[in-house]
């Protein structure tokens, strides 16, 4: 066995489908965090991302974004009132996201509300999150619903989306939290 205690994973996955030794083993990054875990206030930063040409093209090519603003060079230099091509704000929403973005094994997403893209982002900009947890509330059963922002910056700390992310979370103990749900 071994020396060091983990720190997540513990109670998050234990598979039957595979060998008992490998299935003990805590999954590398992957949280058990339950609703009772997350501190309102806290606030996390990413690292950071640099959108280049590929991933800009990549993306618009899975979710058939052919706009001339993201996808035609000749047309946003010459046309576009940028004067350079945009990276697509699906892909800023997604990657920004994606950069704070955990494994919780607990957390289910509820929705996104306030979605706003302020400032445009330009293939090789560099953007990175702050996530800051706002609020939670006792909903369900099994779950509370938890309110976080995302600020998604780029460079050296220009503002170019905002939202928030709901999150429903299970309790690590529900009887806690009888008579205090909404539904």
């Amino acid at each position: 066995m071994d020396e060091f205690t983990p720190t997540v994973g513990v109670s998050s996955t234990h598979p039957a489908d595979m060998p008992n030794d490998h299935a003990a083993l805590p999954v590398w990054n992957a949280e058990n965090w339950f609703y009772e875990d997350w501190p309102v206030g806290q606030r996390i930063r990413s690292l950071r991302r640099t959108i280049g040409e590929s991933d800009s093209h990549l993306f618009n090519t899975l979710v058939i974004d052919i706009h001339p603003y993201v996808q035609d060079q000749m047309f946003a230099e010459r046309e576009g009132i940028f004067g350079r091509r945009l990276v697509a704000g699906a892909f800023v929403f997604s990657a920004g996201l994606g950069l704070v973005a955990t494994n919780c094994v607990n957390a289910f997403s509820y929705g996104y509300d306030k979605l706003r893209f302020i400032k445009p982002v330009f293939i090789g900009d560099t953007i990175y999150t702050i996530r800051t947890n706002m609020e939670k509330v006792p909903r369900y059963k099994d779950l509370g619903l938890i309110r976080a922002s995302y600020q998604v910056f780029k460079n050296e700390g220009e503002l170019v989306l905002y939202c928030e992310h709901l999150q429903t979370v299970k309790y690590q103990n529900p009887a806690d939290f009888v008579g205090k749900t909404e539904r």
